[in-house]
Parts: C-alpha cells; sequence; structure tokens
C-alpha cells in the first residue's frame, strides 16, 4: 500500500488542528481485518470531535469519524473475506482508534458487522450510528412492552439525525409521534416523516416539576439535561423514555416521583459498547422496517473535502437529517 489521504486531528499545547494530510500504511492501528472505506457520515460526536468543543478525541495525532461503510481488503480473521461488504459504528474509532474519516482503516473483526441485505453502503451511513441508536431506542421501548395503544411517543431533537430516523421507525410501527423541535420551521419536513405533531423546544427546556401533566406514553430522547426531565414529568402511568444523548448537556436535574408514583422507566441506550449481536439485530431491523423513501429525504449527500463544514454546520444546528460522505466525491 501507498500513503492515502485521511482528516486528522492533532493537538498542541492545548490547540487542536484539523487538516487533510497523506497517511502511511504503517501509522494503521492495530486489527486483523484492512477495510477500504467507501461511505462515512457526520454524527453529533463527529462534529463535537473535530470542532474541539468536547474532549472526544483521547489519543492524539487522530483520524476522525465514528461510522464507515466499505470493502474489506485484507483479513485475517476467517468470519470476513476479501471483497466482503461491512460496516462499523463506534467501538472506539474516531476516539482512541483511528476512524472513519481516511481512505483505509484497520480494526478488528469483532467490531465489523456485514452490511445487511438489502441496503447499500450509502443506505447504511445514511442510518448510521444516529439511525442504529434510533433503532436500539426503539428496540428498548418495544423490549419494555411499550405499543402505539398506550398512548403518544414524542421524539426529541427531532430534526436531527436520532430524531428524524427515530420518527420515521415510530410512525410506521403505528405511534402517533409528536415531535420536539427548536426549528418549528422544519415542521412539514417532520411530518413527512411520519410526526403528527410538533412543538416548540422551548415548551420543555426550562425547569421541570416533578410531576407534570401526563402527554405521551413513550418517547426517545438525544437531549438531556432539563429537556428529558421534562419528558419524565410529563410520561403517563407506566410509561418509559428511551435516552440517547446530551446535546444539551449531561445533567439530570429530575426528582424520583414520577418514578415511584408513576412507574415511569427511564431506559439507558448506548451504542458505542452495544454487543455485536444487538447490533446485527439492530441493522437487520433497520434494513427492514426504515422507509427508504423517509430516508431519502433526511439525507444529504457531501464529498470528503466537505466534512469540516459539515461539522461546524452540525454544531451550529444547521444540519437537517443526516449527512452521508461518499468518499469518492
Amino acid at each position: 500500500m501507498t500513503p492515502f489521504r485521511a482528516l486528522v486531528i492533532d493537538k498542541k499545547d492545548e490547540t487542536q488542528s484539523v487538516g487533510i494530510r497523506p497517511l502511511d500504511p504503517s501509522e494503521l492501528m492495530e486489527g486483523n481485518v484492512l477495510v477500504r472505506v467507501t461511505h462515512s457520515t457526520v454524527n453529533y460526536k463527529d462534529g463535537l470531535a473535530l470542532t474541539g468543543k468536547a474532549p472526544v478525541v483521547r489519543r492524539f495525532p487522530m483520524v476522525p469519524g465514528i461510522d464507515f461503510a466499505g470493502i474489506v481488503e485484507e483479513s485475517d480473521d476467517p468470519t470476513f473475506k476479501k471483497g466482503d461488504a461491512v460496516l462499523l459504528n463506534g467501538w472506539g474509532t474516531g476516539e482512541t482508534h483511528l476512524g472513519a474519516y481516511a481512505d483505509y482503516s484497520r480494526v478488528k473483526a469483532d467490531w465489523l458487522i456485514r452490511l445487511p441485505q438489502g441496503l447499500n453502503a450509502a443506505e447504511a451511513m445514511a442510518i448510521g450510528t444516529a439511525g442504529y441508536t434510533a433503532m436500539l431506542a426503539v428496540m428498548a421501548l418495544e423490549h419494555h412492552g411499550m405499543t402505539p395503544d398506550r398512548g403518544a411517543a414524542i421524539v426529541t431533537g427531532a430534526a436531527g439525525g436520532v430524531g428524524s430516523v427515530a420518527i420515521s421507525l415510530l410512525a410506521k410501527a403505528g405511534w402517533h409521534v409528536i415531535a420536539s423541535t427548536g426549528r418549528v420551521s422544519e415542521a412539514d419536513y417532520l411530518k413527512s416523516l411520519g410526526a403528527s405533531e410538533v412543538i416548540d423546544r422551548a415548551e420543555l427546556s426550562g425547569p421541570a416539576k416533578p410531576l407534570a401533566k401526563e402527554r405521551w406514553a413513550a418517547g426517545v430522547d438525544s437531549v438531556g439535561s432539563t429537556t428529558l426531565a421534562n419528558l419524565i414529568a410529563a410520561t403517563r402511568y407506566g410509561g418509559a423514555i428511551a435516552a440517547c444523548g446530551l446535546a444539551q448537556g449531561m445533567d439530570l436535574p429530575t426528582s424520583v416521583a414520577p418514578f415511584i408514583l408513576r412507574g415511569v422507566s427511564l431506559l439507558g441506550i448506548d451504542s458505542v459498547m452495544c454487543p455485536r449481536a444487538k447490533r446485527a439485530d439492530a441493522w437487520t431491523r433497520l434494513a427492514r422496517d426504515l422507509d427508504r423513501a423517509a430516508l431519502a429525504k433526511m439525507t444529504t449527500m457531501i464529498g470528503f473535502g466537505d466534512i469540516q463544514k459539515a461539522a461546524a454546520d452540525i454544531m451550529a444546528g444547521q444540519i437537517r437529517g443526516r449527512v452521508v460522505v461518499d468518499m469518492a466525491k
């Protein structure tokens, strides 16, 4: 192999720098499968890493990017062979292990799953960690016994990646979906994905009461902080909220009242270290259940050179839905 292009984050004297440079194959990290990356995506976590707004990257230099889809070039593991189409989400790639924003990545076979039948690489990255996390949240609600006849489901951060996919999945499953967003101008977009109602996030962003009027039975929250506290306070008896993000903050200023007086459950969703079998189940469900027309509506395609701008835009709240990076562009 000859050197190939990579987007690299470095840090010197507490100052972070980001730029495209050649990466020598010898710089790739330990792993038993070499993948030629064909597509990636820009998630909120990638935005945090590239802008330096949170300490996502924990070693330098680092190739960011927590998701990729691509083709196996070399494999020392019998699970995969040259030419296999694979995808990866999480496992510390782009944080502690060189990630997706390069033409090649060497990773452990246990981190990869085969591209699900019915999805191409671009569609898989249109889903990405955001959509896969949304699917894990929906699966957690289902496992908890939550069904559409129990009442409405609320989705926060609705115009973002997790929110967009969660709306589509819940609506297709028959839920009355309430979309909470700071961009009410996106109401038509959110309704096109299946939302029945759109509310301004301001309704949920202030200090929460211990208990509020019961408004929904279930929810998917990617915001955290007082928004999640308000969701919990207004959840119906026996309901559940799946929490998977912290866009507003890591704190949770709530009380035990909803849990002990209404039997509300808070379901934690981790996508980074999720076991492989559960990942495969989630991706099989996505290939089967996610409406392709809805996926297309929420997807923007960019080239490798546009990653940094997309990262800045996602942190500024200017990205709608999902961003796919076509490495060939």
